[in-house]
C-alpha cells in the first residue's frame, strides 16, 4: 500500500514540474493519437441489433450507432422475449430495479449496464455478479447531439471499457459511432469501474465544498484537496477489494478532469457514489476500527450530507 501512496501523489509533482507548454504538446499529442484511432475504425462495422432501454441522450446516441434495426425501449415499457442480443440499459441508477420487473428473467444475463457508480452491491443481490457493464467515458451534450469522447492526453487511447458476453458487440456499435471502447476481463473492468468510482466522488465532493466549481476548476484551484481524497479513496477502495491499482492513477484522474472541464460539480445518486466508501467507513466505526476515509466523512458531515 506504500507503493501506491507514493504513486497516487505524483500528480502534485507533475503539476509542478510541468511547464504549459509541454501540457500543450501532450494535448496535440493526444489528438493526433485520437485521429489515428478514429482513422483504423472508420470502416462500417457491423452492429448486432440491441434492445436500447431508455430514449434518453445516452440510449438514442447508441440507437443512432445502429443499422436502424435496433427496438428503443423507453422506461416502464416492457422487454420483449424473443429480440435476441444484449439489452442496453440507459437509465437513471435508481431505475434499474423497475428495468428488472419489465424484463423476463431468461433475458437479464443480456442485460448490459451503463451506469455510473458502484452497481455491484446491487447486482450481486439480484443473481447478476457478472453482468455486463461499461465504462462510459463519453458524453453527450444534448438530445440528438453527437458523443463526445473523453479522450485525455495521458489515455489518448481512450478509457471507455466494456466487460461482459456483450463486451465486443458494445465495443463495436462504439467504434462504428467513432468511439473509443477496449473489452476487458473482470478484474481489470473491476480496477476501471473503481477509479471512476473514485473520480465522480472525488471531485463532484471537493466541487460541492466550493459552490460553483466546474470539474475543471477542481482540478485548477483545489488540485491538494481533491490529491489528498483521491489517495484516501484509493486506499481504502484498495484494501476492501484486495487489489492494486495501476500506477498514476491521480494523473489519469486529472487528466480525465481536464478533458471534461465543463462539467458541474454536485453529489449526486449518494448511495451509488459516495455512499459505498461512506458504508466502508460506518463498518469500520462500528466494528470499533479506525475511519479508513476520515476525510471524505468530515467532508460528507461539512456539506450535512450524512
Amino acid at each position: 500500500m506504500a507503493n501506491m501512496t507514493l504513486t497516487l501523489s505524483s500528480s502534485t509533482l507533475f503539476h509542478l514540474t510541468t511547464k504549459p507548454s509541454s501540457r500543450l504538446a501532450l494535448r496535440i499529442r493526444a489528438k493526433a493519437s485520437r485521429a489515428t484511432a478514429m482513422a483504423s475504425i472508420s470502416t462500417k462495422t457491423k452492429v448486432v441489433p440491441a434492445v436500447i432501454v431508455g430514449a434518453g441522450r445516452v440510449g438514442k446516441a447508441l440507437n443512432d450507432m445502429g443499422n436502424c434495426d435496433d427496438l428503443l425501449v423507453k422506461r416502464g415499457e416492457p422487454v420483449p422475449l424473443d429480440f435476441e442480443g444484449p439489452i442496453m440499459v440507459c437509465t437513471r441508477n435508481d431505475d434499474l430495479e423497475a428495468v428488472l420487473e419489465s424484463t423476463p428473467r431468461p433475458r437479464w444475463n443480456d442485460l448490459v449496464f451503463f451506469q455510473n457508480g458502484m452497481l455491484e452491491p446491487w447486482l450481486e443481490s439480484k443473481g447478476l455478479g457478472d453482468a455486463n457493464q461499461v465504462l462510459a467515458y463519453f458524453a453527450v451534450s444534448k438530445l440528438g447531439e453527437p458523443p463526445v469522447d473523453g479522450i485525455t492526453d495521458t489515455n489518448p487511447e481512450g478509457l471507455t471499457a466494456s466487460y461482459g458476453k456483450w463486451a465486443s458487440a458494445v465495443a463495436d456499435r462504439l467504434h462504428a459511432g467513432g468511439l473509443t471502447c477496449k473489452v476487458l476481463d473482470k478484474e481489470a473492468f473491476q480496477k476501471q469501474m473503481l477509479e471512476k468510482l473514485i473520480w465522480i466522488s472525488a471531485f463532484m465532493l471537493v466541487g460541492a465544498r466550493h459552490p460553483g466549481t466546474t470539474v475543471g476548476g477542481v482540478e485548477k484551484d483545489y488540485c491538494s484537496e481533491v490529491s489528498s481524497l483521491i489517495a484516501e479513496l484509493a486506499t481504502a477502495a484498495a484494501a476492501e477489494k484486495g487489489l492494486v491499482f495501476e500506477g498514476a492513477m491521480e494523473d489519469r484522474l486529472c487528466a480525465y478532469s481536464r478533458a471534461v472541464a465543463h462539467f458541474p460539480t454536485a453529489v449526486k445518486e449518494f448511495k451509488w457514489r459516495n455512499g459505498w466508501f461512506y458504508s466502508l467507513s460506518e463498518r469500520a466505526i462500528a466494528e470499533g476500527k479506525p475511519d479508513p476515509c476520515p476525510l471524505h466523512t468530515a467532508w460528507l458531515k461539512e456539506l450535512k450530507i450524512v
